[in-house]
């Protein structure tokens, strides 16, 4: 019988792990955001089934998928924080991202038009909870991240 006193271990650190159609390709992409390769595997035909990455103290794993990725189907998003929302945004747009325009969900009736579901940049909102300024961004494989800005 354990005691009151005994140490009962605990998850410390969790990472996620998101599965993407080109492993190589959607490294480059979170390359655009800071991140950095920290770890690779390739299997024996060649294809990168793996990559981890990090920035700051940030971390991500990619792993090739199994089968087609589905952008509406995706029920995870990132949420992340940088110390300069806008130019981060023009960073990603003046590197091939598609300028997606008002967020999902901030549109009104007749502004519905084209919702780009992979590689876009919204136009940054500004929440109640993040009154400095939150940018929407769908990466290659269709998955959300949503970055707000650090106060300064």
């Amino acid at each position: 019988m354990k005691s009151h006193n005994d140490r009962v271990p605990v998850v410390n650190r969790c990472v996620a792990m998101v599965h993407v159609e080109d492993v190589e390709a959607a490294a480059k992409f979170y390359q655009l955001l800071g991140f950095k390769i920290e770890s690779r595997y390739v299997r024996d035909d060649g294809v990168t089934n793996f990559i981890g990455l990090k920035s700051g103290q940030a971390e991500l794993f990619l792993a090739v998928s199994s089968g087609p990725i589905v952008p509406s189907q995706q029920a995870v998003l990132f949420y992340m924080y940088t110390s300069d929302v806008i130019s981060l945004r023009n960073h990603l747009i003046d590197h091939g991202l598609e300028d997606g325009g008002i967020p999902p969900g901030l549109r009104k009736r007749g502004q519905e038009g084209h919702m780009p579901e992979r590689n876009a940049a919204y136009s940054i909102c500004y929440p109640f909870y993040m009154p400095e300024g939150e940018l929407r961004v769908q990466d290659l494989d269709g998955y959300t991240l949503l970055i707000g800005q650090l106060e300064p």
